[in-house]
């Protein structure tokens, strides 16, 4: 069994032997250069393998449109809940889109 633990700033980390290790590659910090080279690719990289358009994902995040396309481009990047979001996107997207469709 896996233990994860949701960190304040919204990493989901890995439990082994007393250390952090991250789910994911992480997303860079508010304001720190070149969110092109990591963000970016991660998010498109859950979207296209999730096989969904920009709008589809959007729609299933609950997210408008633009926030997609602005963390695809690099102009934004996933803080907080939504990082949070995408670290589970990753692990298991079925579930995670399956608990989403059901929301009212």
């Amino acid at each position: 069994m896996q233990r994860l633990r949701l960190k304040a700033d919204g990493r989901i980390v890995e439990v082994l032997d007393g250390r952090e290790i991250p789910l994911v590659p992480e997303m860079p910090a508010v304001g720190t250069p070149s969110p092109k080279t990591t963000a970016a690719p991660v998010v498109r990289n859950l979207r296209l393998r999730a096989k969904l358009t920009q709008a589809e994902f959007a729609s299933r995040l609950g997210v408008p449109l633009e926030t997609i396309r602005n963390w695809e481009q690099g102009k934004r990047s996933p803080r907080g809940p939504a990082r949070a979001l995408l670290t589970v996107i990753a692990h298991e997207p079925d579930m995670v889109f399956a608990a989403l469709a059901r929301r009212a």
